[in-house]
């Protein structure tokens, strides 16, 4: 039977956005151990949901190699593979470093109130999921000018799953993720786009690092 604290989910407006969310953060904090079958109907009861979201979250986990899908037995842990993660935040750390060079140059005065807004309130937020959303448009936004397609769709696709939650995963993410959002924008204000793109990619860098120190700590556990 599960028992894991912290799954209920209250807030039925953003329902579609964090069991997803609440259930990755259990694998990820250690909470589901690797070969652990998850039921669908446990978790549905755990979370005050029903199972079609449990359902959809299934199938985005396994596509991000988190859970794998196995006939007769349904949804089962796999055991976190950390040069994964130091994979995709090496890429990360390249690849956005590439789209904000492009694009900082390009973005308007609009855009510059836009970023301010978002870290003012990044810096403001006391909900971590609150804190995820304005960080996921901080980036986008940086780079939104990038007009190579081919990087914006691999950038898209490494931001899936692990980059979203490291504020629930990491001891002071948020507090370090503000003062760096902060140096960052302070960059692009001034159009410096050297120094915007390389501060972009020691901040992923960064949290890649302390993000696979942690699980390692973990597995020793």
């Amino acid at each position: 039977m599960i028992e894991k604290n912290g799954l209920l989910i209250e807030n039925r407006d953003t329902l579609h956005l964090k069991v997803c969310n609440r259930i990755r953060e259990a694998i990820l904090r250690g909470d589901f151990k690797p070969g652990e079958r998850l039921k669908q109907s446990e978790l549905a009861d755990a979370m005050g949901v029903s199972r079609m979201p449990i359902r959809e979250a299934f199938r985005k986990l396994e596509s991000e190699g988190l859970i794998i899908l196995e006939p007769h037995k349904g949804a089962v842990v796999k055991p976190i593979n950390v040069s994964d993660i130091e994979e995709i935040y090496t890429l990360r750390a390249n690849l956005e470093k590439m789209a904000v060079y492009q694009s900082v140059e390009h973005l308007s005065e609009d855009d510059h109130r836009q970023l301010t807004t978002l870290v003012e309130h990044m810096e403001a937020a006391q909900d971590v999921d609150e804190f995820i959303e304005y960080n996921i448009e901080f980036h986008r936004l940086l780079m939104k000018n990038c007009k190579w397609e081919r990087l914006n769709s691999f950038i898209s696709t490494l931001w899936n799953g692990l980059p979203q939650q490291t504020p629930h995963i990491l001891t002071g993410q948020k507090e370090t993720s503000n003062v760096e959002h902060r140096s960052i924008l302070n960059a692009v204000v001034n159009k410096d786009k050297e120094t915007a793109a390389y501060l972009v990619s020691k901040h992923i860098s960064r949290t890649g690092d302390k993000l696979v120190k942690s699980l390692k700590e973990e597995a020793q556990k």
